[in-house]
């Protein structure tokens, strides 16, 4: 006899910035991969995890998310140090990490965490090279938004 496997969420998602898609416009999306400690996967195993500032530095030819914080459970363990806020290594491939560094180096760009997600068993990242918004494109953005919501009240009023 086998045990009942436990349902997780269905689309798997861990955690999103949705404060990145307010404040930038998103230009390029990459997947990559995490270094991760033990704890650290327990805790995103419970939804731990939190995107907001997140963003992605390159140091040594090598990607790193700076500012996730993963807080760890309190049935954790006393002999090992939980950092939530470490700097996380980033699994890239050649290509797209030279990619990153090109548009990087730009004036006016840089490279956000995007969303955590699990896909199988592994932990994944989504980065994107974005561009800041001015405030006048904030609130146009916010009005298509507006506009959109209305307009979906009015349909579903009329029929």
């Amino acid at each position: 006899m086998s045990k009942a496997k436990k349902k997780s969420n269905s689309t798997g998602t861990i955690a999103l910035n949705k404060r990145a898609k307010y404040d930038y416009f998103v230009d390029q999306k990459f997947e990559a991969g995490l270094v991760l400690s033990g704890w650290e996967v327990k805790s995103l195993r419970e939804g731990k995890a939190q995107l907001v500032d997140s963003f992605v530095i390159i140091h040594q030819n090598e990607a790193w998310l700076v500012g996730a914080r993963i807080t760890p459970l309190l049935s954790a363990s006393t002999h090992v140090v939980c950092e939530p806020l470490r700097q996380r290594k980033l699994l890239l491939n050649r290509k797209e990490l030279d990619r990153i560094i090109q548009v990087t180096e730009q004036k006016g760009k840089t490279c956000a965490a995007m969303a955590l997600y699990w896909k199988g068993n592994k932990i994944k990242c989504e980065v994107a090279l974005v561009t800041g918004k001015k405030d006048h494109d904030k609130r146009d953005t916010e009005r298509d938004r507006d506009w959109s919501r209305d307009k979906e009240r009015l349909m579903k009023h009329n029929i």
